[in-house]
């Protein structure tokens, strides 16, 4: 009794390891699918946004993260002089833009119609 036992135990090991890569598979897919619909797009906006803080210069107009439209009047390595109203400056963190407020649309911010008109 103790021989088909042992026995049934073995076959039922052996059939086992077959199925550990398999059992992977699924995890792997599913790494493979945060790493695109994620991952990587988070990334390449990370960059972006970088890249756009590297390139504002004096005279640009841009929105802050807090919601605050403005333009450059100074630069500093860390921080920006913004105009938000006559005679009204502030001074920020370059972290601190959000966007450039023309490359929305092509629309003129002040009077909602088109810059050809």
């Amino acid at each position: 009794m103790i021989g088909i036992a042992y026995a049934m135990g073995q076959g039922g090991a052996a059939s086992g390891q077959g199925g550990g890569f398999a059992a992977f598979i699924p995890l792997i897919l599913m790494f493979a699918i945060f790493y695109f619909l994620l991952i990587r797009p988070q990334q390449k906006k990370a960059k972006e946004h970088r890249e756009m803080i590297a390139n504002v210069k004096k005279g640009d107009k841009i929105i802050t993260s807090g919601g605050i439209h403005g333009t450059i009047t100074g630069m500093d390595d860390n921080t920006i002089t913004v105009e938000i109203a006559d005679k009204v400056r502030i001074k920020l963190n370059r972290a601190n833009i959000s966007g450039l407020a023309g490359s929305q649309s092509g629309k003129n911010t002040d009077t909602g119609k088109d810059k050809t008109s």
